[in-house]
């Protein structure tokens, strides 16, 4: 599957001048346009959001979105397409929590990768922080990572940040229970794993040397 990627505000998704993608031009039309579009994207997308990338009346993707969600409904699938309050968005059918419990319970045995550890770290100690923020820190796409922190329980979306509407990920129980922590509080000091200015100084001097 493809991973998510971090959603630009939808005004300057396309640069200045370039024309709109026409969904008619693509197999499956309008409605697989739709498809890709929410696959990738990693917060609740309004039909104005889409209507402005694509150049298309809001009204036609509003009722996409509704043909699209009543279609999945009719088929055996595993998940949905759901309107909320923010937009919308796919998900896992409630039915199928169980499922998913046991795949996030069979997750907690296994040891978390070096990329997963430095997104926690991150999470940890800048939340509350949106995906893209975690991913220009660590300069790579982190979507995949977090969705597998998220599945252990360690992290959970907690609120909405004002300007890019991305959901603020931020540590969960689960994970002071882990480091067997009271509170956030009781993380230990970065600055003590810090470089010093000189030391700082110095590596960028050594990489423009390079």
């Amino acid at each position: 599957m493809t991973d998510r990627i971090t959603t630009p505000p939808m005004d300057s998704a396309r640069g200045a001048g370039a024309p709109a993608p026409d969904p008619e031009g693509f197999p499956g039309g309008l409605d697989a346009c739709l498809e890709a579009i929410l696959m990738v994207t990693d917060r609740p997308l309004t039909p104005g959001d889409i209507a402005r990338v694509l150049d298309a009346p809001e009204r036609d993707i509003a009722e996409a979105l509704e043909r699209l969600r009543d279609s999945y409904a009719q088929e055996s699938r595993g998940f949905e397409l759901r309107r909320t309050a923010r937009g919308w968005q796919y998900a896992s059918r409630a039915a199928f929590e169980p499922v998913v419990a046991a795949f996030a319970a069979d997750g907690q045995t296994a040891r978390l990768s070096q990329a997963a550890l430095e997104a926690l770290a991150i999470i940890a100690y800048r939340q509350p922080v949106t995906r893209a923020q975690v991913g220009a820190i660590r300069g790579v796409n982190s979507d995949g990572v977090i969705r597998s922190l998220s599945l252990r329980g360690l992290v959970a979306e907690r609120g909405v940040d004002p300007e890019s509407h991305a959901a603020l990920l931020v540590t969960t129980a689960v994970f002071l229970e882990r480091m067997g922590l009271d509170s956030l509080d009781q993380l230990p000091a970065l600055a003590p794993f810090m470089p010093s200015a000189a030391d700082a100084v110095q590596g960028a001097a050594d990489l423009e040397t390079r």
